[in-house]
Formats: C-alpha cells, structure tokens, sequence
C-alpha cells in the first residue's frame, strides 16, 4: 500500500482548496488509485458526501474501507459503471526502474516510459466524467507529457521538489 510522500500532501491541499471554493459540495467524488485514502479523507473532512475510493491493490481497499470510506477493488475503471462530478488520481508516474523491486512497481511505476497508466486512465476516464466535470492528475517531471498534452490538460499547480517538479493537471 503507498503510504502517504510529498506527492500525496501536494495533491490533498489542492484538493482541499478546490473543494473549499465550492458552493455546492453535493458532488460525486472518486478517488481513483486511493493508496492510503489521504484524498479520500481529504474530501470526507471538506463535507464531501458521495466518495469512491478504487484502487487495484486489495490492502489499500481494506484500509480505505476502515476509514468508512467507500472504496472498491478496481483496475482503473473496471469495476466502476458510475460517472462524477471531480476525478482525482494520484497515478503511478516514473519510467520502470530495472533495479525496482516488483512489489514497489505497482505503486510507483507508471509503465516502461512512465506515462502508459496516465494515458490508459484519460482514454476511459471521459466516459466516467459527467458534464462540466473535472479530473486532476499528479505527474512528476520524470513522467513522459508529450502523448499526455494531446488530452489538453491545465497546469493548475507545481511543487518542485529536491530531485523532480510534480504537476497537477486538470483536463475538463
């Protein structure tokens, strides 16, 4: 399970600012990748009513649910027929890693060239989006952007850290 790093808290304050200039918090919020939960929480303390929270890894779905959240087991949007109103996915971004060990790649690797999860995420991700919808995504500058950029997306934040600059990216 991906415990909560820089990347997780950058996201949550985002969040927590987006959903703090809403009038109308009745919307419909998934959580996609939810790891710890801490966006999931994030918009659960904002007064968020209706949250998914999806992730492929069983443990993380567990420790979610623990948190009476809803959260389901789902390989990106296999599992989940609904649509919402906000889409946030904190998504495994770096390039593989031959030294990585398996079990960390889940977490962190976003495929051989670090984009391949982002840009199978944005191809269904439009369909599960309603109108005027928004979905954020958090990139590192490892992460590959020139086939992320044909989806359009708005660099609504930057972090930089000691060894990358993450961005959050909005796509409307």
């Amino acid at each position: 399970m991906y415990k909560p790093s820089d990347d997780s808290f950058f996201f949550a304050e985002l969040l927590k600012d987006y959903i703090s200039k809403l009038k109308n918090k009745d919307i419909s919020y998934l959580d996609m990748g939810t790891g710890s939960g801490i966006l999931s929480e994030t918009a659960k303390n904002c007064r968020v009513k209706n949250i998914l929270a999806a992730d492929i890894n069983e443990e993380s779905v567990n420790f979610v649910k623990s948190k009476n959240i809803n959260a389901i087991k789902s390989d990106l949007f296999s599992n989940i027929n609904e649509k919402f109103d906000l889409i946030t996915f904190n998504v495994p971004y770096l390039p593989k890693a031959k030294d990585e060990p398996i079990d960390s790649q889940l977490e962190t690797t976003g495929g051989k060239k670090g984009d391949e999860i982002s840009l199978k995420f944005l191809k269904q991700a439009k369909e599960h989006l309603n109108k005027n919808g928004k979905i954020f995504l958090l990139i590192s500058s490892f992460t590959p952007f020139n086939r992320i950029k044909k989806f359009k997306p708005k660099i609504i934040s930057r972090k930089n850290l000691f060894f990358e600059e993450l961005l959050i990216l909005e796509f409307s």
